[in-house]
C-alpha cells in the first residue's frame, strides 16, 4: 500500500522583518521588540566592558498600541526592523458591524477593516464623517501595516 504524502501549504519564506545592525539604529527608525512593530524613541551605547562587547540599549514604543519596550543588545549583533507600509484611504462609509468601507489612492476598494478600538480615535472618524456629508470634504484615513497587524492610525478632513 502506498503512502500519499502530504505537505501543509507555506510562505514565499519571506518576513515581516529584515535583519539590521545594531549600529545602525536611530532615533525615529523602526525595531521589532517583543514581536511586536515599534518605533524607536531612544538609544545609547555603553563602552566595551571586561566582559566583551559594546552594547546598546534602545527604548522603543509600539506604533499600534503605545507600549513601551527596552533592549540591552551587544552592538555586533543585528536587531530585527520591521517593513512598516503605510497608506492612505478615503472613508465611503461605516457598517453598522463596524467594518469601513474605503477607497485607496489607486481607486481599490478595501471593506477589510474595523472601525479603531481606541474610542478617542474612533470617535473623531464619526465626527469627521458627520462633518463630510454637510461640508462635502473627505474623511481621510490613514493605516499603517506592520507584521501581520494592520490598523487605522489617525483621521482628518481634506478639500
Amino acid at each position: 500500500m502506498e503512502d500519499d504524502e502530504q505537505f501543509e501549504s507555506a510562505d514565499s519564506g519571506s518576513s515581516s522583518t529584515i535583519p539590521m545592525p545594531c549600529n545602525d539604529v536611530r532615533k525615529g527608525g523602526y525595531i521589532a521588540m517583543k514581536g511586536r512593530p515599534c518605533r524607536v524613541v531612544e538609544t545609547s551605547t555603553s563602552k566595551t566592558g571586561k566582559h566583551g562587547h559594546a552594547k546598546m540599549h534602545i527604548v522603543a514604543i509600539d506604533i499600534f498600541n503605545g507600549k513601551k519596550y527596552e533592549e540591552l543588545v551587544p552592538t555586533s549583533h543585528n536587531v530585527a526592523v520591521p517593513e512598516v507600509e503605510r497608506k492612505d484611504y478615503s472613508l465611503l462609509g461605516i457598517h453598522e458591524d463596524g467594518f469601513l468601507s474605503l477607497m485607496g489612492e489607486d481607486n481599490t476598494m478595501r471593506e477589510d477593516l474595523k472601525m479603531p478600538t481606541d474610542t478617542e480615535l474612533a470617535d473623531l472618524i464619526r465626527r469627521n464623517e458627520a462633518e463630510s456629508h454637510a461640508s462635502g470634504k473627505t474623511v481621510s484615513l490613514t493605516i499603517y501595516k506592520a507584521m501581520d497587524i494592520e490598523q487605522v492610525m489617525s483621521t482628518k478632513l481634506i478639500d
